[in-house]
């Protein structure tokens, strides 16, 4: 018996739950098929929300042959394969699965025949291109992001999974909210666990501790309607934010007894250098260690490295000036304020008359000598504003006003 994630994959757009914006009614993939010119692009998401589905839909609803390449586990033997099957068609899909991990050498042998229109690629990631994917990709490719599925979504999925199941035994309310809180967001997830409960329940009634006993999953409070798992990280970090330790102790708990490292572990990291910055810089790299073991120790093991970092956090000096900086930076780059950098920063000479010397810091004293760094639109911008939080920036808020006042006095 296939399982009903399998049966239940969309073939079409139509029946794509979710993702509106790309395979919609007005989505820029479904004019692309409509239009019968397929482009290469790249959908990048959190796991479970239909970047394979779209891919593959996108190959039957285009009548093009498709080729499946894993950048991880697959080798140049059978992207030579693919291409030499490729070239008798006259167009050719490649989905390429954790794109972001191409080897450059199969990089290399791939792009000419992505450029010649031998093949049209279809990668799919989990992280942002933008950061993970060789830039050689990216400029040949679309990026589209895949938004996480609301909780109105995956209670259509189980509504059609049961449908699809031709069940007529009675769901409690409560067992689909359930569902959808312990998914995490994934589809494939969602219906799989859907289908446990169905399959090893033989009464005509399913109830929420029949549930729970099926998935084995513990009666942890996060709904959405109450407590949802993204609140719970919410409240974590506003807990170390405010320098509550109890409340941050209670709230990790939480998100360790829902059983997701990946995302608790990156939330802290998150918070680390957000809120505790330049107050306390050194704890990133002890952050990371913790968040290191906890994931080579998984649970229940993880609490150990975790809860003490965490104490750690919360009652650490904090500072988001560097958070508010790069914010304010960004903004100003964001809204057409970028300029162009000057000339004298350069590595290469110009020949332009008004070019002067790069002037070297460690050839004057204090390292420092006064010139423009910033663009002529910013070079009377401010970004950092230091905190005196604590005797690290309190130090780097001395050095920073010394440079203001050296500036002023040259």
């Amino acid at each position: 018996m296939k399982p009903l994630a399998f049966v239940m994959r969309p073939t079409h757009f139509d029946q794509i739950v979710g993702q509106e914006h790309l395979v919609g009614q007005n989505g820029i993939l479904r004019k692309m098929i409509e239009q019968k010119k397929v482009f290469s692009f790249i959908l990048y998401g959190s796991p479970g929300t239909g970047k394979t589905t779209i891919a593959e839909a996108t190959c039957k609803m285009s009548n093009i042959p498709s080729y499946r390449f894993n950048a991880s586990t697959d080798n140049k033997d059978l992207l030579k394969q693919i291409v030499n099957e490729a070239r008798f068609n006259d167009e050719s899909i490649i989905v390429i699965d954790e794109i972001h991990r191409m080897k450059k050498d199969i990089q290399d042998f791939l792009l000419p025949y992505v450029e010649s229109g031998t093949l049209t690629m279809i990668g799919l990631t989990t992280v942002n291109p933008y950061h993970a994917v060789n830039p050689a990709i990216r400029s040949r490719c679309n990026i589209f992001k895949l938004n996480d599925l609301s909780n109105e979504d995956m209670h259509i999925i189980l509504k059609r999974a049961y449908e699809n199941m031709n069940l007529t035994c009675e769901i409690d309310s409560e067992v689909y909210d359930y569902l959808v809180n312990i998914a995490g967001g994934e589809i494939r997830s969602l219906i799989n666990s859907f289908e446990l409960i169905t399959l090893t329940n033989k009464s005509n009634r399913i109830t929420l501790k029949d549930a729970e006993n099926a998935v084995l999953k513990a009666n942890v409070s996060i709904d959405a309607n109450e407590d949802s798992y993204y609140d719970t990280l919410s409240g974590l970090q506003k807990s170390i934010r405010g320098s509550d330790v109890d409340a941050a102790l209670h709230y990790l708990s939480k998100l360790i007894i829902a059983d997701d490292l990946q995302s608790l572990c990156r939330r802290l990291l998150a918070i680390c250098y957000e809120d505790i910055g330049l107050a306390n810089p050194t704890l990133g790299p002890r952050v990371k260690a913790a968040i290191d073991a906890a994931r080579e120790l998984g649970n229940p093991e993880a609490r150990l490295p975790l809860s003490v970092i965490v104490i750690e956090m919360a009652l650490s000096p904090k500072s988001n000036s560097a958070y508010l900086a790069v914010a304010k930076a960004m903004e100003d780059i964001e809204s057409g304020k970028g300029g162009k950098l000057p000339l004298h920063l350069k590595n290469t000479y110009s020949f332009d008359p008004s070019q002067k010397a790069y002037l070297y810091p460690h050839d004057y004293p204090n390292a420092w000598v006064k010139q423009q760094y910033l663009p002529d639109t910013l070079k009377n911008a401010k970004y950092y504003h230091p905190k005196a939080s604590s005797k690290i920036e309190i130090g780097l808020k001395e050095r920073y006003e010394q440079i203001e006042n050296w500036k002023k006095s040259n």
